[in-house]
């Protein structure tokens, strides 16, 4: 999804936006936010189900052959919906989302982002599979900076990706998190870099 020197890139970028402001920042970046194993299966059993009909209804096939054709259909094609491209083009959006969105909150506290000090953490959380970009802030932040702002960023990132710009995409986003943050969280001569500043990379679960 990106090579060592890009990783480094999003890690400096990380280090300076956080050099500015008290706060903590988070990148995640998950290959998919959810296997959807079930996805081959399910489809396979619709076919294999449809299959019989117009076996029964249009030719004199015995029924020991149709149901061969029919476990072969199912076996078939469940076998080729295994593909990753295949299985994601065939999960409805709306099931992506919502499982990118609990993958980033899982992050969110998988991270140790809601224990920094002050409550001023804030993930940016990237689904590759399912195009999804989220922005997750804690309580002191949320209270700061309105939702508005993130969504800025979030629309601004995803346009980055669709264009093949997704690293710069994901270092300018960093850059601007950063500046709501220094606005709103100068930096503090008593700051602990509490959290790591290296870029989590996820497989599929």
């Amino acid at each position: 999804m990106i090579s060592e020197a890009e990783k480094l890139d999003v890690e400096n970028a990380i280090t300076k936006a956080e050099n500015k402001t008290s706060a903590e920042i988070v990148a995640v970046i998950a290959r998919a936010a959810g296997g959807y194993y079930y996805i081959p299966y399910m489809w396979g059993a619709l076919v294999a189900l449809a299959v019989p009909w117009p076996l029964i209804h249009w030719t004199w096939m015995p029924v020991q052959s149709i149901y061969i054709i029919q476990l072969a259909v199912f076996a078939g094609l469940t076998l080729l919906l295994h593909y990753p491209d295949l299985r994601y083009a065939l999960v409805p959006r709306s099931v992506m989302r919502n499982r990118a969105h609990q993958r980033a909150m899982q992050q969110f506290f998988a991270q140790d982002i809601y224990t920094t000090t002050g409550h001023t953490g804030v993930l940016l959380f990237i689904a590759v599979a399912e195009r999804y970009a989220e922005i997750v802030v804690d309580s002191d932040v949320h209270q700061k900076v309105p939702n508005e702002e993130w969504k800025m960023i979030i629309d601004q990132l995803t346009g980055d990706i669709g264009h093949g710009r997704p690293v710069q995409g994901l270092i300018d986003a960093i850059a601007r998190i950063g500046e709501h943050l220094a606005r709103h969280f100068p930096p503090s001569a008593a700051k602990e870099n509490l959290l790591p500043n290296h870029l989590v990379v996820l497989d599929a679960e």
